[in-house]
Formats: C-alpha cells, sequence, structure tokens
C-alpha cells in the first residue's frame, strides 16, 4: 500500500480500477476513450509503479469508433484477430469432464467455454451471492472477474450468517483466492499483444491489467506476510 493511504482508501481506490477494467472489458468503450483522454493509465502505471508500457494507452488518434471495432475484432467477433475473454480458452490443459460440439474445440485440446476455471470461479462466487452484471454471462470472463474483485474490494458483496465469509479478514483471505485465479491473465495478455501488434490499444491495456493484477496480488500478500 501506497505511504500515506488509509486502508479504505486504498480499497476504494482498488475498487475504482478494478471497476473500470471491467467495464472496458466489458465493451464499454466510452469508458476506455474517457480514461484515455485522461490519461488515467498513465497516472495509474507512475503512481502505482506497475510494469506496463501504457504510452499508446492517450486517445491521441483513436475515436470511439475505431476502439468498438478493435474491441469487437478482439473479443467478440471470432475471427482471425478473436481472443476468448474469458479464463477456460487459455487453461494449458483441458478440463476432466469437458465435452463440448462446438467448431473451435476438439476433444483432449484446451481452449474451451464453460471449463474448470469457470466452475472454480462461480464456487468463489457463490461464498458470498455474487452475481456479476458484466462478462455475458459467462462466469471466467474477464470483465465479470473484475466485477467480482471490484466489489469485495469497496464492500459491495452481502455477508449473511449462512455465508462462510464472516469478517474482513475472510473478505482478504477470498480476494487473494480471486487474484490468484486471475494467474490466467499472463496468457491472455500474450494472446492479446499477438492480436492487436497494429494499433495496440488493446493488447496495452490487456498487459496493463495483467501488471496491476500482479502488483494488487503483492501488495495484499504482503499485507498478511
Amino acid at each position: 500500500m501506497p505511504q500515506s493511504v488509509s486502508s479504505a482508501e486504498f480499497e476504494r481506490a482498488r475498487a475504482t480500477v478494478y471497476d473500470l477494467l471491467s467495464a472496458i472489458f466489458d465493451g464499454d468503450v466510452a469508458v476506455l476513450h474517457a480514461a484515455m483522454e485522461d490519461e488515467a493509465f498513465d497516472r495509474l502505471a507512475t503512481t502505482l509503479s506497475v510494469d506496463a508500457d501504457v504510452a499508446v494507452l492517450t486517445a491521441a488518434g483513436h475515436d470511439e469508433e475505431s476502439l468498438h471495432i478493435g474491441y469487437d475484432n478482439l473479443f467478440a467477433v471470432p475471427g482471425p484477430h478473436y481472443v476468448p475473454p474469458f479464463a477456460s480458452a487459455h487453461v494449458t490443459d483441458p478440463s476432466e469432464d469437458f465435452d463440448s460440439d462446438s467448431t473451435y474445440h476438439e476433444s483432449g485440446d484446451a481452449g474451451e467455454l464453460y471449463g474448470d476455471p469457470a466452475r472454480e470461479i462461480s464456487a468463489l462466487y457463490d461464498r458470498v451471492g455474487f452475481r456479476p452484471d458484466r462478462g455475458d454471462g459467462i462466469p471466467d470472463h474477464v470483465a465479470a472477474e473484475f466485477e467480482f474483485v471490484a466489489a469485495l474490494a469497496d464492500g459491495a458483496v452481502i455477508r449473511s450468517d449462512g455465508d462462510d465469509v464472516q469478517t474482513d479478514d475472510d473478505l482478504m483471505a477470498l480476494q487473494r483466492e480471486v487474484l490468484e485465479h486471475l494467474e490466467w491473465l499472463d496468457a491472455f495478455a500474450d494472446a492479446v499483444a499477438k492480436a492487436d501488434s497494429n494499433e495496440g490499444v488493446f493488447g496495452a491495456l490487456a498487459a496493463f491489467a495483467n501488471a496491476f493484477v500482479a502488483w494488487d496480488r503483492s501488495q495484499l500478500n504482503a499485507s498478511t506476510a
């Protein structure tokens, strides 16, 4: 945690960043364009010492229409540049019981929809009764997972007597579990960088998101060391 920042302020700041990333990876290019105009990514990378090249994440040369086309080509419409924005597509091993008739999946191969990562993150959602609004109903969609971390950070999740998440320490432990689950962002960021080699906006954004999660993971682990 940066010096002179209270714990409550730090959690609110974390929630804001995760909510921003969640909205962007859910396709809200207006939010992305506004953040680029405000040079938000440069400011965040500098303030948090996040190791990511954010030079391209400014509004210069980019309007909402071009960003919308770029988003759709990468994350919405299967094609030569498509990168699935959900964890199950980036596992190195296929799920044990996974079965699919999709033309994009061959039996015994990784690259799935609703595979083990979806089941694992859904179990974490269930622990606090969370249901993501973002991510097109895909539980391990990056937008849904970022939305979950934002909700945990700002205390928006509901803790009831029947939950096993009762205290602030329980919530922090749950956040660490989610951040460990998000290690799939390494493969995702690499894939986006290769597919977005021309414009580079979403490649840089995925790299920033991956670096931010790694930084955040180290901060949470250090706070309990």
